[in-house]
């Protein structure tokens, strides 16, 4: 028999899927969500009703506009009416007594539903379970048969606090802080753009009843290779709204595409990395990503990279899986590689997660595959703000040689009008010029709308968000304020192992370090995930956000960033972009070749014994492009410096496909023939290793050494804004 999905009928009779459900339920159909299935018996009686109801509509209808004829005329006709209304309400009569036994229910448990009030900052599991008069275990345990998990002292969502509430014949008041009104006092003293925020959730507070639905930013991720390009080609080359010919279509980083009289919006990112940055600054760019997965290759490392970052942005996630027309193509395989690797499980399995089979080379699947896009966004309610002055995020940045500064923004909030003065970061403009993504000039964009901005001052920081003002005053006041804050900023400290023991004495709940592992196998990075997963303390939650097999990158940092996480490598290298990226960002990045070493320093950590060791600093790098073999001296490598230098007293970690091989100390440092005591970039020089003879032509040398530091971690000092 032939089922059918509950968004599908929803659509059928031009009702939004979130309003049909719940008229549904109020006729007795317990129904887990919109991509729920009706058998063929329960959607015919379904569309009787909702037939009957239309009706009944239009007769009531008819009736009103007859009411001004004659009154033997009227009582003929509401005799016919009353005739059909009987008929109707015998057909009603499964319906409601379903429904009186659900009201009547209701009314008892409303006589017992307590009032709770609660602010934001106490959205705590375990605020909330002493305010309910429940233990905390109660609370997890009923979550857990409902197949969610929570955790001692987790932080809450709204709606998490709220279903709590509700499980427990609560209801629950959520407050504002009190503490509001002290920020906008002294907001002179804040950055600029905090008082921009401010502003914005203010006007979203005032405006509630004015917000309107905007069409979802999509960002298509996954593993190389996979068809990101091929899918974001085939959608673009076929749906681009409003294409003209000869049109002369540009590229400026996201196009808009209108399928079904809906927009959608595509970010078309070099990958996952910008999407993390974004997030990192707290530009929220996307609204959902799409995640790849071929059907012939399955979840890869990247997949699993960008999957953990998509979730670490809190976006809901669709996963095209593609590559089905190949002969070697396996769907059931890669759902399990799904369920297993990434805790994804498909909603034709039972999950939560739609997953839509597509050949991104052929174009098949792509209507389902938008169609679907649409249904998640009118499940999310993304809204914004349509009128007043623009707020966007910045997708792209670049100095043109013929255009100045020019940037990609999407319009999140507002109006965009050419005139309109804006700030971005620490730089300003006014909008001279905008061009959408079909090459057209335009004199405004609206909220989702991508354009390129010409009229900036300076290049913006990419991913910073733009705010329309009104006055060059206050544009540049904004700007004067910034730069001034930048000068004197301390920059944001981040978390460390050592601040293991400050983190557990803060409000004495259960606080949660996260860890960010690379490893040079999967064997050692099993090892090192079930080691961790044993470590338990009452008061911090120790937890891998992403474990992966290679170098550090500067991918790993972005997301350390995002999530304020240390970084742990084991037998792995850091490439020198990342560790440049770490120091900006103050990421603490932590590396072992001995997997006691590493558990031990964890377990000090929250023990509040670890000490603050020598600060290790990387001063270049260079790759061996010979190997000169001495009688009783050993092997000499001839090495090309790339960048920094080396010291003849300093360590030396050898490398080889990326892989650690040795970490030790030079025993010789030459120049031709004369022994130096440091060789800077781009020389050459010769490497004697210290008892240590394995060196191969392509080999990659790391050059560190250690600096004594006191100890000047303020783990009781305060952040200065």
């Amino acid at each position: 028999m032939s089922k059918t999905r509950v968004y599908q009928l929803a659509k059928e009779f031009g009702m939004h899927a979130k309003e049909f459900l719940e008229e549904l339920k109020d006729l007795g159909y317990n129904l887990k969500s919109h991509m729920s299935s009706l058998e063929e018996e329960e959607v015919k009686t379904i569309k009787e009703y909702f037939e009957e109801k239309l009706n009944e509509n239009k007769k009531e209808k008819v009736v009103e506009e007859k009411k001004e004829l004659p009154k033997k005329e009227e009582t003929k006709k509401e005799k016919k009416v009353e005739h059909k209304k009987s008929k109707k309400n015998e057909k009603k009569k499964h319906f409601e007594h379903k429904k009186e036994n659900k009201i009547n229910k209701e009314i008892k448990e409303e006589e017992e539903i307590k009032e709770i009030k609660i602010t934001k900052s106490e959205l705590k599991l375990d605020i909330l379970a002493n305010k309910l008069g429940k233990g905390q275990n109660d609370i997890i345990k009923a979550f857990f048969m409902k197949g969610k998990v929570l955790r001692p002292g987790q932080t809450l969502t709204e709606e998490q606090a709220e279903e709590i509430a509700m499980m427990f014949n609560a209801l629950l008041e959520i407050t504002e802080e009190v503490k509001e009104e002290k920020i906008e006092k002294g907001s002179e003293k804040n950055d600029p753009e905090e008082i921009l925020k401010e502003r914005w959730n203010k006007i979203y507070k005032e405006n509630e009843d004015k917000l309107i639905e905007r069409a979802p930013v999509v960002t298509i991720m996954g593993h190389v290779d996979h068809g990101k390009t091929t899918l974001l080609d085939n959608i673009r080359n076929t749906r681009v709204a409003e294409k003209e010919a000869g049109g002369i279509t540009q590229s400026i980083g996201a196009y808009q595409v209108n399928y079904e009289g809906k927009k959608i919006t595509f970010i078309d990112t070099p990958g996952h990395e910008a999407f993390t940055e974004m997030r990192a600054r707290g530009a929220q760019a996307t609204d959902i990503v799409v995640l790849i997965i071929a059907a012939d290759d399955g979840v890869m490392p990247q997949t699993i990279e960008a999957y953990n970052h998509a979730k670490n942005a809190n976006v809901p996630i669709i996963v095209a899986i593609n590559k089905i027309d190949k002969p070697n193509a396996n769907v059931d395989l890669t759902k399990q590689q799904m369920v297993a690797k990434l805790n994804l499980i498909p909603e034709d399995w039972g999950g939560d997660t739609i997953t839509v089979p597509i050949s991104a080379k052929a174009g098949q699947g792509i209507d389902e595959l938008l169609e679907m896009i649409l249904l998640v966004a009118e499940m999310q309610e993304i809204k914004c703000y349509p009128e007043g002055l623009a707020r966007g995020v910045i997708i792209e940045s670049k100095l043109d040689k013929f255009l100045g500064p020019v940037a990609t923004t999407i319009v999140k909030d507002g109006k965009l009008k050419v005139g309109d003065y804006f700030v971005a970061g620490s730089t300003f403009g006014k909008v001279r010029r905008m061009i959408d993504p079909s090459g057209k000039n335009v004199k405004m964009a609206g909220p989702s709308d991508p354009v390129q901005i010409l009229g900036f001052e300076e290049v913006p920081d990419m991913h910073s968000i733009l705010y329309g003002v009104k006055t060059l005053h206050e544009a540049k006041e904004y700007v004067e304020k910034k730069k001034a804050l930048e000068e004197k900023v301390v920059q944001k400290r981040h978390i460390r192992l050592e601040d293991a023991l400050r983190m557990m004495k803060e409000d004495g709940e259960q606080k949660t370090l996260n860890i960010i592992l690379k490893a040079d196998t999967f064997g050692s990075l099993e090892a090192l995930k079930n080691a961790i997963a044993k470590l338990e303390n009452p008061e911090i939650e120790l937890q891998v956000i992403h474990g992966g097999i290679g170098a550090i990158t500067k991918s790993d940092v972005m997301l350390a960033t995002a999530s304020d996480a240390v970084i742990l490598g084991f037998r792995v290298k850091a490439d020198s972009s990342a560790v440049k990226y770490a120091e900006h960002e103050n990421i603490q990045i932590k590396r072992y070749d001995i997997i006691f070493n590493l558990i031990d320093d964890l377990k000090k950590a929250l023990q509040g014994m670890l000490e603050p060791e020598e600060k290790e600093e990387i001063t270049g790098s260079g790759e061996v492009k010979q190997v000169f073999k001495i009688k009783k001296v050993g092997n000499i490598a001839g090495i090309q410096l790339k960048e920094g230098y080396v010291e003849r007293d300093g360590g030396v970690r050898l490398y080889r496909q990326g892989k650690l091989v040795y970490d030790g100390k030079i025993e010789s440092l030459r120049h031709y023939k004369d022994e130096v005591k440091r060789i800077d970039a781009p020389k050459e020089c010769g490497i004697k290793i210290l008892n240590f003879d394995d060196i191969n032509e392509g080999d990659e040398m790391e050059f560190y050494k250690y600096i004594q530091v006191e100890r000047t971690l303020e783990f009781g000092k305060k952040e200065e804004n």
